[in-house]
């Protein structure tokens, strides 16, 4: 029996990796799944594969930094697709740069991160807010293990800072929106290997190391390995599991 039938569920940056991942996760449990991305036509091709994989899928462009672009979106998928009961935001992007470097560096660091992976979730989930509340929905965010803790190398402030607004975020929303029937959940990955990040790993294989030495499972993550808790937290398997944060992370708080 598919986990997720009956449900509409958008995922944020979904053109790639993670994202990607957990849309044809959605899908393969019977979700509509609508792909967000502000790479328009990658998120379409990935919307056509989950087609062809027998599944339902549309794709639209979107740029989580523009909020009136969200609730543009949010109108549109409402009048094309239906009401929305799960929403993953998963769009975010990294850069490892140390908050003693370049000053114009860090400051466009800071506000590129902030804008995309804590303002952004802010955005997208007000923009799907009624939906989500009509449905009794779901609401999965991507955090971190930088939601708790900095990697062990010295850099990168912009992204540990907004990975713990996005679990402050995660756990506010919670205690506000229960009262409603809304779960709110977050996933935190460690080294998953992605498009995103597979020009640091190639360069940084000390960095990799130090990821790997604190790592108790002893390899990187895939996408995959997040798929799982993301269909369980949008899934009725988790419906006493509000406020709460599912590691996906190979043990690496554990050392």
């Amino acid at each position: 029996m598919a986990l997720l039938g009956d449900h509409i569920a958008v995922v944020t940056g979904s053109a790639s990796g993670i994202g990607r991942a957990i849309a044809a996760g959605y899908a393969r449990e019977g979700a509509r799944v609508v792909l967000l991305d502000v790479n328009e036509q990658a998120a379409a091709h990935a919307a056509k594969e989950i087609r062809g994989g027998g599944g339902e899928a549309a794709s639209f462009r979107l740029d989580v930094t523009k909020r009136e672009e969200c609730f543009a979106v949010a109108e549109q998928i409402a009048a094309e697709v239906g009401q929305v009961s799960i929403l993953c935001n998963n769009a975010g992007i990294n850069r490892r740069n140390p908050f003693t470097s370049d000053p114009a560096a860090v400051l466009k660091d800071w506000q590129d991160i902030m804008a995309i992976n804590l303002s952004g979730v802010f955005n997208v989930t007000h923009a799907f807010l009624e939906p989500l509340m009509a449905s009794k929905g779901r609401i999965v965010n991507i955090a971190s293990i930088q939601s708790f803790v900095h990697v062990r190398t010295p850099n990168s402030p912009a992204y540990t800072t907004s990975k713990h607004g996005v679990l402050g975020f995660t756990k506010a929303l919670a205690a506000e929106l229960g009262k409603h029937g809304v779960r709110v959940n977050a996933i935190g990955p460690g080294l998953i290997e992605t498009p995103l990040n597979a020009e640091v790993r190639a360069n940084n294989p000390e960095l990799v190391r130090i990821f790997m030495d604190h790592t108790p499972l002893g390899r990187a993550g895939t996408p995959l390995d997040v798929v799982g808790p993301a269909i369980f937290l949008a899934s009725d398997m988790s419906a006493y599991v509000t406020g709460s944060i599912v590691m996906a992370d190979g043990g690496y708080r554990s050392i």
